[in-house]
Parts: C-alpha cells; sequence; structure tokens
C-alpha cells in the first residue's frame, strides 16, 4: 500500500500479492485535514482496506512506515529486491493517480476562466472580472422589502461575501430608491473599510435598475471605475448605463449564461432572505396580537431565539428567561389556544 499526496488529498495505491502475482489493484483518494501526515493516513487506509478486502497478508509492504502497529500483520518498507519493485509500481500507480486529478482539476480551471475570457471580451470590459458582484430587490406586493448581493470569484460562488440589506431609507415598493439605497451602502463600506472592489457589478432590472446604481456610484466617486450593467428579466437583454439599446450577445453565449446563472442565485438568495423576514414578521404581528405583547417584547423574542420556529418550540422556562414569568405564561396560553383551535 502506498501514498502520494498533495496539501489537500491523498492517494492511495493498493495491490494484493498472491505467489508474486497481482490479483487485485484499487485506488483511492482521501480528503487531508490541515496538517495530516501521511503515515497516519495510511495507517487508516491500510487498516480500512485490509478490512473491506478481507485480507490476512501477514505482511504489508509500504512507502512509507505506518504511525499505527498492528499485531495483524507486520508493516515492511523494502530499499531492495524484488519487494521494493511491487512498492514502486504501486507508488506509480499513486501518482498516476494524483497526476490525473490535477490535470483534470487545471482543465476545469480552464475552463471557467474561458468562460470569464468570453464575458470580457463580450462585454468589453478592459479588466478581467474575477471578482463579479450581483445585486437583486425582492418585495412581495410591497411588504418587507430587502434586497440581496452575491459575490462570485473566479466563476465561482464566494458565499462569504454574500450580503442580506434591509431597506432602510424607502418608504413602500420602490425598487429604483431600494437598488440605489444597496449599491451606494456597499461600496461606501468597501470605501471605509478599503476592501476590494469587483470588476464588474450586474443589477438584475432593466434600465431604471441600472440608472439608480449608478446614480449610487456616482454619489461615491465611482462611477466609470467599476462596469456595470442591467439584465432586464422579460428578454434577458444586457444593458450598458446611457444606451438604450441592449447589448447584442448570442442567447447561446456561456458569458449570458453564467450572468444568468449569478443574476439566478441573487434572486434565490434574496427571495430566501425575504420569505424569512416575512415569516418573522408575520409571527411578530401575531405575538402583538396576545394581550399584553408589545412590539419590543417580540423583537426581543427574535433576537434570542433567532427564528419563530424556535420560539414556538421554546419551553415555558426558556420564555420566562426572556421576557419575565407574565409574558411567558400569556404566549404559552395563547399557542396552547392556537393548537386546540
Amino acid at each position: 500500500v502506498t501514498i502520494a499526496s498533495s496539501e489537500t488529498d491523498a492517494f492511495i495505491n493498493y495491490l494484493q500479492i498472491k505467489e508474486g502475482a497481482i490479483i487485485f489493484s484499487k485506488n483511492l483518494e482521501i480528503k487531508k485535514k490541515l496538517d495530516e501526515p501521511d503515515e497516519e493516513i495510511l495507517s487508516m487506509a491500510v487498516q480500512e482496506l485490509r478490512s473491506e478486502h478481507r485480507s490476512n497478508n501477514p505482511e504489508v509492504f509500504t512507502n512509507k512506515e505506518l504511525s499505527v502497529k498492528s499485531d495483524d500483520f507486520e508493516n515492511i518498507v523494502p530499499q531492495i529486491g524484488d519487494k521494493k519493485k511491487l512498492v514502486d509500481l504501486s507508488l506509480k500507480n499513486a501518482l498516476y493517480l494524483k497526476r490525473e486529478r490535477e490535470i483534470n482539476k487545471e482543465e476545469r480551471k480552464t475552463k471557467k476562466n474561458e468562460v470569464l475570457h468570453i464575458l470580457q471580451e463580450n462585454l468589453r470590459l478592459n479588466q478581467y472580472p474575477k471578482i463579479i458582484e450581483c445585486f437583486d430587490n425582492s418585495n412581495f406586493q410591497g411588504t418587507n422589502p430587502v434586497a440581496a448581493m452575491v459575490r462570485f470569484v473566479d466563476g465561482k460562488p464566494d458565499k462569504k461575501g454574500y450580503r442580506h440589506f434591509n431597506i432602510k431609507t424607502v418608504v413602500g415598493p420602490d425598487d429604483f430608491a431600494s437598488m440605489k439605497e444597496i449599491v451606494g451602502r456597499r461600496y461606501k463600506r468597501i470605501m471605509e473599510e478599503e476592501g476590494e472592489y469587483p470588476q464588474l457589478i450586474i443589477v438584475d432590472g432593466g434600465k431604471g435598475q441600472l440608472s439608480s446604481a449608478c446614480e449610487a456610484l456616482q454619489e461615491l466617486g465611482l462611477y466609470g471605475k467599476i462596469p456595470i450593467v442591467g439584465i432586464a428579466k422579460r428578454l434577458e437583454e444586457i444593458y450598458y448605463p446611457d444606451d438604450s439599446l441592449p447589448l447584442l450577445i448570442s442567447k447561446k453565449s456561456p458569458a449570458l449564461l453564467l450572468i444568468q446563472r449569478i443574476r439566478d442565485e441573487a434572486h434565490r438568495f434574496g427571495i430566501t432572505f425575504h420569505r424569512l423576514k416575512r415569516s418573522n414578521s408575520t409571527f411578530v404581528t401575531e405575538l402583538e396580537s396576545i394581550p399584553g405583547i408589545g412590539k419590543k417584547t417580540a423583537d426581543r423574542l427574535l433576537a434570542h431565539f433567532r427564528s419563530f420556529k424556535k420560539i414556538k418550540e421554546a419551553t415555558l422556562d426558556e420564555l420566562k428567561e426572556v421576557v419575565g414569568e407574565a409574558a411567558a405564561e400569556k404566549i404559552v396560553a395563547h399557542a396552547d389556544e392556537k393548537a386546540i383551535d
């Protein structure tokens, strides 16, 4: 049994030998833990492979000494002779698997880079769009307006960079003003924190939303420094600022498909947040309908339990710790009445 490894993965080859002939071969790929030694991975793999394939051979030849000894077999790291040649053959198989995975990884990376280069060409961008950020508004009949931003790096979602926004300055359903607010808040914060700007901003919406986003960039002195486009929902057309005609991109272009994927992800992320906020808002309203329970008490419960589901599942004692005995008893009594209804 031999091992070849990279920083993140270990590649194992297992050969079974009987009367000098190879009767079975198997490759394994294992994700490494941080700073996990090859000797430990190999020891674990040997035990699992012997158990899986019911091997009772008294000798196990490896390219590295096992960190865990066993009474069931002797571990040998041969230095010369036929046994060394067998270990070298096994190691060659492990190295071949490692190289094959590295090539596949590079090909996938190259393919992603090709799409981003096509995007750069289609949108006539001066810079390679390594970081792309997309904004989406979400409201239902004007209630609970929220927004979302997703961040893609090298063509892949960077979920640590995703952001939700509660709309603060806009009253009622106003997509244009909401878009201006969230774009302004996002890049004002990056300016203040000296963060990394994207090479492309995508706005989910047509010319109106795009113009509003541009106003926010103008107020920050960023307009013209970061490329920005809008994707109109009805015909999936791409618009530049100050251009009444959409950009002509083939509907089959991988660049357009990437923009649509990023837009769809922003929409999904925003809708999820909006549903959560609507559910919480509905529950706060329900709590406030209980005599003696006000908005502050309802907000305190949500802040502590994080979701209305957990509030409903909370015991009387758990509720008492947050809002006191009297309010807790009222909430439990209300919940019991609802259950009976």
